[in-house]
């Protein structure tokens, strides 16, 4: 069995010796926020987006920055180094910290942080031949920007959509659609792309603001509006983006097929080039 290497305040130790305070305040509330960056070629990927987007949840939080992002950044990638990660990613969590419980903050207290990495395939994904969403009530707080470590109503999503044989869920509220899980969703119209704009609705995915570029880049037209459940089932095309799936195809909304079941060309093209730059960026 081989042991992983995790960091925990600001040491690399083995992961079975990594141990938090039972009165850490991210178990205990929640209170904390985190980031998942890809490993593509043994290499991080948008890294340095993800810790702009880290440094900025924990600005709305009022928690002070225990690491510069250079230093996170360098971590990090020495972690995906020392346990192997040719493709995969990297998780990194910054909680207030241990300290006596009650709700409002301490007047002293040092944050807790943790990082980990794991393999996971990316650019062999077996779900990019077409993944099936549930549709769920969006249950969560009005503060969704922020990548925050209280997930009740995201773990009740996912777990819906498991039971219900599907790969991912897709949020909605009061008919019109968030975005998933934990990935952004967008449908395809008359050669048009849609999403959601940005907003405490949703959280303003690293995976999102490239798939933009990448269209951009492609020509590909897209708008930036909110759409509806029943549009996405009657989408010419839908797919869902995030930082360890990158681009997959939606070919199936609860028991209806998006486009007869089959996988559009705008999807693929925007995997493709998702794929093409992940590959430049970490060749």
């Amino acid at each position: 069995m081989s042991h992983r290497t995790c960091w925990l305040n600001g040491t690399y130790v083995a992961e079975e010796h990594a141990h938090v305070s039972i009165f850490d305040r991210g178990l205990l509330f929640g209170d904390g926020v985190y980031e998942v960056a890809a490993v593509f070629n043994g290499r991080l990927l948008d890294a340095d987006r993800h810790l702009v987007r880290l440094e900025r949840s924990m600005r709305e939080i009022g928690l002070p920055a225990p690491y510069d992002a250079d230093a996170l950044q360098d971590m990090m990638q020495r972690l995906a180094s020392e346990n192997g990660i040719r493709e995969g990613l990297v998780y990194l969590q910054v909680t207030r910290g241990a300290a006596e419980r009650d709700f409002p903050f301490p007047s002293q207290v040092t944050p807790t942080a943790f990082a980990y990495a794991r393999p996971k395939k990316l650019s062999d994904d077996p779900n990019a031949v077409g993944i099936r969403l549930h549709v769920v009530p969006d249950l969560r707080w009005q503060r969704c920007d922020i990548k925050s470590t209280s997930m009740l109503a995201q773990v009740l999503a996912k777990q819906a959509a498991r039971q219900a044989g599907a790969f991912e869920a897709m949020m909605h509220e009061d008919g019109l659609v968030t975005e998933g899980g934990s990935s952004n969703v967008w449908i395809v119209r008359n050669g048009t792309i849609y999403t959601r704009p940005t907003s405490c609705d949703i959280l303003a995915g690293i995976t999102r603001d490239v798939v933009l570029e990448v269209a951009r880049d492609a020509g590909v037209p897209v708008q930036q509006r909110a759409f509806t459940v029943e549009q996405a089932i009657a989408a010419d095309e839908c797919f869902m983006t995030s930082a360890t799936s990158f681009v997959l195809p939606v070919t199936q909304i609860g028991d209806k097929r998006v486009a007869n079941g089959v996988v559009g060309p705008v999807s693929m093209r925007m995997r493709d080039g998702y794929l093409a730059r992940a590959a430049r960026l970490t060749s």
